[in-house]
């Protein structure tokens, strides 16, 4: 699967913007477009009609940084949409597609990962969503029905956009699946922004396009975003009902991945983490007990 082109996306986004987003006056002509035409864009633009057809149709070359600005701000793109533009703008014509080496997580970012503990859920994520790195509790909270080990062999990561589009038992997990679905494509269309020639990064693409049709058409719509801060709402098979804050540190050493540590919401929520810190330790330290985990409060904690 080839990754966008700067026209596929001018294009999406141009047929968005009506005449009325942004004040044009159309005098009550009847219109064959439902977005914007392309000499209107570049005239707000301050391009030539000619120059801004070439580009959506990929046939202009690479666009100055003043050019896209310009762009960017008569289609109306926050701050993740522009940051996306300019690196579609900034491609060859036909990039190649290359393979690279299995992702390794940085040492100091295994480090601060070590330093959390198991208190505080939180996985260390590489630039296609690949889970580099989990301690316990995260591992326990997003995906106990996988083997712990798995990020350690690069062959055996769990893919986080795999295992939402394909895994059911990680779409029961959500209770806000859709939202986080639809953020996890646009981020997904950021990341192939920048890394334009991964052939990893297309071919997951492609086979999520291929094997799930809600992915399809998500990817369809085009959206772009960062994904830095959010809330998910879990139904947990262990504790019941939980409801994190996730915030993304960026590592400087490798601005490609991403640690990701979940607080609670409620104190509802702080209960059942700890009766999962609880349990996961417990099964540590017992792993041939075969009978279910216990997750009986202790003391006055009430169960959910």
């Amino acid at each position: 699967m080839e990754l966008e082109s700067l026209g596929a996306f001018l294009k999406a986004r141009r047929d968005r913007i009506t005449p009325e987003h942004i004040g044009l006056r159309t005098y009550g002509a009847t219109r064959r477009v439902s977005g914007l035409r392309r000499e209107e864009l570049a005239q707000l633009a301050g391009v030539s009609a000619g120059y801004y057809t070439r580009l959506e149709q990929d046939q202009a070359g690479t666009a100055s940084a003043q050019v896209i600005e310009a762009i960017a701000r008569v289609l109306r793109l926050d701050a993740a949409e522009t940051a996306h533009l300019h690196n579609l703008a900034g491609l060859p014509a036909a990039p190649r597609l290359t393979r690279a080496e299995p992702e390794r997580a940085h040492p100091r970012v295994l480090a601060l990962l070590d330093a959390l503990g198991d208190t505080m859920p939180a996985v260390v994520l590489g630039r296609r969503g690949d889970v580099l790195a989990w301690n316990r509790t995260g591992h326990a909270l997003f995906a106990e029905h996988l083997d712990f080990a798995a990020p350690t062999g690069p062959a055996l990561r769990p893919s986080i956009p795999r295992m939402f589009f394909l895994d059911p038992l990680t779409r029961d997990l959500h209770r806000n699946w859709s939202e986080l679905a639809r953020i996890h494509v646009a981020y997904l269309r950021l990341t192939a922004g920048r890394y334009p020639t991964d052939g990893h990064l297309a071919e997951l693409i492609g086979e999520l396009s291929m094997r799930s049709a809600e992915f399809a058409a998500l990817w369809a719509e085009g959206e772009v975003a960062d994904c830095t801060v959010g809330a998910m709402h879990l139904h947990h098979p262990t504790v019941g009902t939980v409801d994190v804050d996730y915030q993304v540190w960026l590592q400087p050493d490798s601005p490609d991945h991403r640690l990701e540590v979940y607080t609670p919401r409620d104190a509802g929520a702080a209960d059942a983490l700890r009766l999962l810190g609880r349990a996961t330790a417990e099964r540590v330290s017992d792993p041939v007990a075969s009978s279910p985990l216990d997750t009986t409060p202790p003391g006055p904690v009430s169960r959910r």
